[in-house]
């Protein structure tokens, strides 16, 4: 493994990566940095937390010419927060050389006042690609033509959220020379042909995670027996006391209306989901990173967009359609030196999404919540294995339903479904003398009550 003074790197990004506190490189940084600093095309594939960022803003960094009054370098991320933080660090290196102009397009921001202040040229501009083709092609107040790097960072995401006409459109007006890095988790085979069509020859490196989560995240089932998730969800809240928790949904609506009941029940709790408007969701980030709230109830956009520390908890509501989903909800606690645990409500419908997990390598503790504790259930397995035993009733009718002397092909079916017919009959029939012994009942009470109010 390499060391950052292997790299042919100038004296404020050296002085930067000492404030970082960075003292080796992650695996993607060490094979991604001499590439991009020899002007090829990289395509980077490494899980979230891999330290994929800086894998691409070092060489950037080094090959900006603070003299030249002109766009060098376009980074795109698909969403605000997560070009937000990409600009947080570009900031740090902006403490170290003064001269760096950088800019942060993303919706939400006065209009009129960013274009004005894209009077002076930035050296690197981060942003959404809505807001960078906007700013670029309508209004043409980004000149993106001069840029000689363009980055599109959660390329997965990016097409995910119906970006790429967007990113194929700013690409499209950059340079024929351009260097281009492509970093994601994964890459959709419907960002091939874009990829296809402004990469050259680029290099592929993909960094393998030898585990999907790490070993300091305890994963644990609570098993709801089909009942109502808010209410099991209370119940396992009442027995836990997180630094902070993030409580993750499946929808929008979902997640508003679990906030408003957990406020309304006088908890402490935030929100993040696409129906706040963007003033609440940088209102709603500064509390939460000020540790306002205890539980922050989510949706996906907060595992793959926001970074925030301290998470001791998550609780999935649901289970996530998508099976990645779930590692990166999981993978927001247990960061660092810090442990954490990822509980996940489930029943029956959710089997296939957990044997799923339990093959990429998740170990999950099987619970249930009685009488106000956690009580292990053992082994999964142990329920699905579990022979359904026959009623009183089915082993009657069993012996009423002979075995045919002479086997023929399909008796067992036809015997089987018999019996079931029979049982189902019985059934019935059973309910109907309850019903005519519940009428008989109400009839004898009804004449009792008679006699009692005539004084008999």
């Amino acid at each position: 493994m390499n060391t950052f003074d292997t790299y042919p790197l100038r004296p404020f990004v050296k002085e930067t990566i000492q404030e970082l506190a960075f003292t080796q490189p992650t695996p993607i940084q060490d094979a991604v940095i001499p590439v991009m600093l020899k002007g090829k095309d990289v395509i980077g594939i490494s899980q979230t937390g891999t330290g994929k960022t800086h894998a691409f803003l070092i060489p950037i960094m080094n090959q900006i010419q603070t003299g030249k009054d002109k766009v060098q370098a376009v980074i795109t991320a698909p969403t605000r927060e997560l070009a937000s933080q990409i600009y947080e660090q570009v900031k740090i290196f902006m403490k170290h050389q003064p001269a760096l102009r950088a800019s942060l397009l993303i919706g939400g921001k006065d209009r009129q006042k960013t274009i004005a202040q894209l009077s002076t040229q930035p050296h690197i501009v981060v942003g959404t690609p809505g807001r960078i083709r906007d700013l670029a092609l309508d209004e043409q107040a980004l000149h993106i033509t001069t840029a000689d790097i363009l980055v599109i960072d959660e390329a997965d995401m990016t097409i995910d959220l119906g970006y790429i006409e967007d990113i194929d459109a700013v690409a499209g007006k950059m340079k024929d020379d351009l260097q281009m890095a492509v970093f994601s988790a994964t890459i959709p085979q419907k960002i091939r042909p874009f990829l296809k069509k402004y990469m050259h020859q680029p290099q592929t490196i993909e960094i393998e995670s030898k585990k999907v989560t790490n070993d300091h995240i305890e994963h644990i089932l609570i098993w709801t027996r089909h009942r109502d998730r808010y209410e099991v969800l209370q119940e396992l809240t009442a027995l836990i006391d997180p630094y902070l928790c993030l409580i993750f949904c499946n929808t929008r609506t979902q997640a508003s209306e679990i906030a408003h009941r957990f406020y309304d029940a006088g908890m402490k709790v935030g929100e993040i989901h696409g129906d706040l408007e963007p003033r609440e969701r940088r209102a709603m980030m500064r509390r939460i990173k000020q540790f306002d709230y205890q539980y922050v109830v989510a949706t996906d956009i907060a595992a793959r967009g926001i970074d925030i520390d301290g998470v001791s908890h998550i609780i999935n509501l649901g289970f996530p359609k998508e099976l990645d989903f779930y590692i990166h909800r999981s993978g927001r606690t247990g960061r660092g030196k810090y442990t954490g645990i990822c509980y996940s409500l489930y029943d029956t419908s959710d089997e296939k999404m957990v044997a799923q997990l339990e093959k990429k390598g998740i170990q999950f503790k099987n619970m249930e919540i009685r009488n106000g504790q956690l009580v292990d259930l053992g082994a999964r397995e142990k329920r699905k294995a579990r022979k359904k035993q026959p009623t009183a009733l089915e082993m009657e009718i069993q012996k009423i339903v002979k075995k045919p002397t002479k086997v023929k092909p399909g008796y067992r079916k036809k015997r089987k479904q018999q019996i079931e017919a029979l049982v189902r009959k019985q059934k019935r029939q059973i309910i109907q003398q309850d019903i005519r012994r519940q009428k008989k009942e109400r009839a004898r009470q009804a004449q009792i009550e008679k006699r009692r109010m005539n004084g008999e």
